[in-house]
């Protein structure tokens, strides 16, 4: 299991995965937008949000750098914008790191279920390091 970096961009993001991949030589990006996303009944997304990225992935030189822009009306801060993804096959190595990396810590967003993870949470660390941090189950064929 590899720790993947995650960049999120101040609505640049779709420019800047176009660029890394061409400079990379990487596969064609498949970009997921806030639009894209399974709608949520009590919150309307604002127009503005809906072409923005909300994921995309690239393998450069072996490592897989995730990207996305910040949802608006989210701070952002260039130098604060890149977090740690651990992505596991064991629900129990995901709970285990999230509890042990929030001791001292802020969770952003506790372990639970998204349309993405049957368990997913975020949190910056008492270093404050962000980590991202998602089970990933097994799918079948």
């Amino acid at each position: 299991m590899a720790v993947d970096i995650y960049l999120t961009f101040n609505g640049n993001c779709r420019e800047a995965i176009e660029l890394y991949a061409k400079v990379f030589g990487t596969e064609e990006p498949k970009i997921m937008t806030f639009g894209e996303a399974p709608p949520n009944p009590e919150y309307t997304l604002p127009e503005a949000a809906k072409s923005l990225v909300m994921h995309a992935r690239l393998t450069i030189n072996g490592s897989n750098v995730m990207f996305s822009d910040c949802f608006p009306g989210m701070p952002f801060s260039t130098g604060n914008n890149i977090s740690l993804a651990v992505v596991s096959k064991n629900m129990d190595d995901i709970k285990s790191y999230f509890h042990g990396l929030k001791e001292g810590g802020q969770v952003s967003m506790d372990l639970q279920e998204t349309f993405w993870s049957p368990c997913y949470g975020k949190l910056t660390d008492k270093f404050g390091i962000e980590w991202q941090l998602s089970y990933e189950q097994n799918q079948a064929g």
